[in-house]
Protein backbone atom coordinates (compact mmCIF):
# COMPACT_ATOMS: atom_id res chain seq x y z
CA UNK A 1 0.00 0.00 0.00
CA UNK A 2 1.59 2.83 -1.45
CA UNK A 3 2.07 5.90 1.15
CA UNK A 4 0.09 8.47 -0.42
CA UNK A 5 -2.29 6.48 -2.34
CA UNK A 6 -6.08 7.65 -1.75
CA UNK A 7 -8.72 5.43 -1.39
CA UNK A 8 -12.47 5.22 -1.83
CA UNK A 9 -13.90 5.70 1.65
CA UNK A 10 -16.71 2.92 1.98
CA UNK A 11 -18.29 3.73 5.29
CA UNK A 12 -22.12 4.48 4.49
CA UNK A 13 -21.81 6.74 7.88
CA UNK A 14 -18.82 9.09 6.83
CA UNK A 15 -18.43 8.98 3.22
CA UNK A 16 -21.33 11.63 2.38
CA UNK A 17 -18.34 14.20 3.77
CA UNK A 18 -15.22 12.22 3.07
CA UNK A 19 -15.56 10.33 0.19
CA UNK A 20 -11.63 9.85 -0.17
CA UNK A 21 -9.07 8.46 2.25
CA UNK A 22 -5.52 9.43 2.28
CA UNK A 23 -3.23 7.12 3.62
CA UNK A 24 0.34 8.90 4.79
CA UNK A 25 1.71 5.93 6.82
CA UNK A 26 5.18 5.16 5.64
CA UNK A 27 5.29 2.05 3.16
CA UNK A 28 8.14 0.47 5.55
CA UNK A 29 5.52 -0.32 8.71
CA UNK A 30 3.14 -1.93 5.53
CA UNK A 31 2.65 -4.92 7.55
CA UNK A 32 0.45 -3.42 10.78
CA UNK A 33 -3.20 -4.19 10.02
CA UNK A 34 -4.23 -0.79 10.10
CA UNK A 35 -3.45 2.59 8.47
CA UNK A 36 -2.79 6.50 8.93
CA UNK A 37 -5.10 8.27 6.81
CA UNK A 38 -6.65 11.94 6.46
CA UNK A 39 -9.64 12.17 5.41
CA UNK A 40 -10.40 14.29 2.36
CA UNK A 41 -13.63 16.62 1.41
CA UNK A 42 -14.95 18.09 -1.36
CA UNK A 43 -13.14 21.69 -1.47
CA UNK A 44 -16.72 23.14 -2.39
CA UNK A 45 -18.39 21.41 0.39
CA UNK A 46 -15.95 23.19 2.71
CA UNK A 47 -17.47 26.72 1.53
CA UNK A 48 -14.00 28.14 1.77
CA UNK A 49 -13.17 27.03 5.06
CA UNK A 50 -9.75 26.64 3.95
CA UNK A 51 -6.93 26.53 6.94
CA UNK A 52 -3.60 27.10 4.44
CA UNK A 53 -0.91 24.91 5.08
CA UNK A 54 -2.62 22.70 7.63
CA UNK A 55 -5.27 21.94 4.84
CA UNK A 56 -4.07 21.62 1.51
CA UNK A 57 -5.82 21.53 -1.71
CA UNK A 58 -5.33 18.11 -3.87
CA UNK A 59 -7.04 17.36 -7.05
CA UNK A 60 -8.24 13.81 -7.24
CA UNK A 61 -9.68 12.26 -10.43
CA UNK A 62 -10.20 15.83 -12.08
CA UNK A 63 -11.83 17.35 -8.59
CA UNK A 64 -10.27 19.20 -5.97
CA UNK A 65 -10.73 18.25 -2.09
CA UNK A 66 -8.93 19.06 0.84
CA UNK A 67 -7.24 17.29 2.91
CA UNK A 68 -8.64 17.45 6.21
CA UNK A 69 -5.21 17.01 8.62
CA UNK A 70 -6.64 17.92 11.93
CA UNK A 71 -9.07 14.67 11.17
CA UNK A 72 -5.83 12.26 11.47
CA UNK A 73 -7.17 8.38 11.89
CA UNK A 74 -6.11 4.93 12.06
CA UNK A 75 -8.51 2.90 10.14
CA UNK A 76 -8.35 -0.76 9.29
CA UNK A 77 -6.91 -2.15 5.96
CA UNK A 78 -9.80 -3.96 5.69
CA UNK A 79 -11.89 -1.00 5.65
CA UNK A 80 -10.53 0.95 3.08
CA UNK A 81 -12.38 0.90 -0.45
CA UNK A 82 -10.13 0.80 -3.71
CA UNK A 83 -7.34 3.07 -4.73
CA UNK A 84 -8.58 5.51 -6.97
CA UNK A 85 -5.51 8.28 -6.81
CA UNK A 86 -2.05 9.30 -5.85
CA UNK A 87 -0.70 12.05 -4.39
CA UNK A 88 2.93 11.24 -4.07
CA UNK A 89 3.25 14.55 -6.36
CA UNK A 90 2.29 16.66 -3.82
CA UNK A 91 4.36 14.99 -0.76
CA UNK A 92 6.10 18.24 0.44
CA UNK A 93 2.36 19.79 0.71
CA UNK A 94 1.23 16.91 2.57
CA UNK A 95 4.40 16.45 4.81
CA UNK A 96 4.15 20.24 5.94
CA UNK A 97 0.55 19.77 6.93
CA UNK A 98 1.14 16.74 9.24
CA UNK A 99 3.86 18.96 10.76
CA UNK A 100 1.66 21.84 11.36
CA UNK A 101 -0.68 19.13 12.64
CA UNK A 102 1.99 17.19 14.83
CA UNK A 103 4.82 19.76 15.72
CA UNK A 104 3.42 23.91 14.80
CA UNK A 105 5.98 24.63 12.80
Amino acid sequence: MPQFSVYRNPNPDTRGMYPLLLDVQSDLIEALATRVVVPLSPAAAMKGRRLGTLTPPLAIGGRQYLMLTPQLAGVPVRSLGPRVGDCAARRDEILAALDLLLTGI
